[in-house]
């Protein structure tokens, strides 16, 4: 048994009022930082005032609100069954704490976005599907698996965001074995053809019968991870296949179904992201159906890549479905760079056209599970299920700097920094409000000047640092 975790009290702060571009503009700042007690903490307010002349001796960051570009659909993370299951064996108390922390927006940090697996995945006590073994007909899908814990966790989180304010999609990550030529619903293998119009069929009903408990299930995706042969449930889908199926079965079928539940294509890394979206994006059959391209950041960065669909296929939109940190080590809880792995990859993403961003597993156990085949890993915050006692991970922290302050429907805009040791990305909400995010990955502090509209207001990035500025 590992050692106990350490319970960590989450100091956070209701939103600002509007931004007006009346003068005086207050600048606003919260501060999560390395070697202090600082998380998502406000560090006083400061007015936008007449800028001298720009020098290259100062540094800056320019914010230019004139300039919009994509919309947000949310930030987030996953509701799995391992986050459920261990929700669930925690004190009352203790779920009504990580339901604020999470997806209350003005005491928490307010997540918008979800994504959840259609069966079972590899953060699921077991492998298991909702029909019995060679139902064709499907006249055995039964949910009653999700009954137990995910329905009742996924309720709850969307009772807390508001229903109007959070958006949850979902993703297989196999088709049942009967289905595939390994016979096995792990360690890859394919789906068999004779099979495609039953396991589109089978997504369906998944939609369906989730919308008939009350969850709404925005979108999709084709399949989790469609190039990665993994010890746990997984399908291998080349882009062809995964072309050919999206066009001849599952959005026909979709399409039939009445359902307006959008389809993204890959769900993988993004070092193949261009070569295998645009196989299927620049087949019109196919394209007709997909609503955006979803990617995950494991192997490398490659964060061009994200861009390149962006400037090659402007209409289609981007989501970050998939990122964590990883093997689940008890002494690493406390690693600060887990936190700035989450907020580079954020900026880049963002920067580069992402609409959204989901984290993976919201909630893990004591041993980063639980995972029926040990693939540990760790979440924002773990649970000690024998005590009772939760840890909140920087990580925590640093997309709360996201989430907390840029809400749905927010537009991206204009955030250049004059130095490469600042990293940032900014962003106008509905509400008038703009929220400009500054990272700091250095080892030391960093001055810079917030410049908007010929005025400035001074302000220091404390090393290892995000900040947050709110505009109002």
């Amino acid at each position: 048994m590992k050692h106990l975790l350490l319970a960590v009290t989450a100091a956070l702060v209701f939103l600002p009022a509007p931004f007006s571009h009346a003068d005086p503009a207050r600048v606003t700042s919260y501060v999560t930082a390395e070697n202090t007690g600082q998380r998502l903490a406000e560090a006083g307010g400061e007015d936008l005032v007449d800028s001298p002349p720009i020098s290259e001796k100062q540094v800056y960051i320019f914010v230019d609100p004139s300039k919009t570009f994509q919309t947000i659909l949310g930030i987030g993370g996953a509701l799995t069954d391992a986050s459920a299951e261990t929700f669930y064996k925690l004190p009352k108390s203790k779920q009504r704490e990580i339901l604020r922390a999470y997806f209350d927006p003005e005491k928490g940090i307010g997540y918008s976005l979800g994504r959840t697996h259609i069966h079972s995945c590899d953060f699921s006590s077991e492998s298991y599907t909702y029909v019995k073994d060679g139902d064709t007909s499907l006249d055995s899908f039964d949910i009653s698996h999700d009954l137990k814990y995910r329905i009742p966790f996924i309720k709850a989180a969307i009772d807390t965001a508001g229903k109007d304010n959070f958006t949850l999609f979902a993703s297989p990550w196999s088709p049942p074995a009967w289905m595939k030529d390994n016979t096995n619903m792990l360690h890859g293998g394919k789906l068999l053809p004779q099979y495609d119009d039953c396991w589109a069929r089978y997504c369906c009903k998944f939609l369906q019968a989730y919308e008939q408990q009350g969850i709404h299930i925005w979108g999709m995706t084709v399949q989790n991870e469609p190039l990665a042969i993994q010890p746990w449930e997984s399908c291998v889908f080349s882009a062809e296949d995964e072309r050919d199926f999206v066009k001849n079965y599952l959005g026909p079928e979709i399409q039939k179904e009445g359902l307006n539940t959008k389809i993204m294509i890959w769900d993988h890394n993004r070092g193949l992201l261009y070569n295998y979206a645009s196989t299927i994006l620049d087949d019109p059959a196919a394209a007709r159906y997909v609503w955006g391209v979803a990617y995950h950041w494991y192997v490398n960065d490659s964060f061009d890549n994200v861009k390149r669909v962006k400037e090659a296929y402007p209409g289609t939109h981007l989501l970050f479905t998939e990122g964590c940190n990883g093997p689940f080590e008890t002494n690493q809880l406390s690693d600060w760079i887990w936190g700035e792995t989450y907020a580079n990859s954020m900026i880049h993403d963002f920067n580069n056209g992402a609409e959204g961003w989901t984290d993976w597993n919201v909630l893990l156990d004591e041993e980063g599970g639980p995972n029926h085949v040990q693939n540990y890993c760790f979440a924002p915050i773990h649970a000690d299920t024998k005590t009772g006692k939760l840890f909140y991970m920087n990580s925590y922290y640093y997309i709360g700097h996201f989430s907390k302050f840029i809400r749905p429907g927010a537009k991206r805009i204009i955030s250049s920094s004059s130095t490469d040791d600042l990293l940032t990305t900014a962003f106008i909400n509905p509400d008038g409000t703009i929220a400009v995010v500054v990272l700091n990955l250095t080892d030391e502090p960093q001055k810079f000047n917030l410049w908007m509209h010929g005025k400035a207001a001074h302000n220091v990035s404390p090393a290892h640092s995000i900040i947050t500025l709110v505009i109002s």
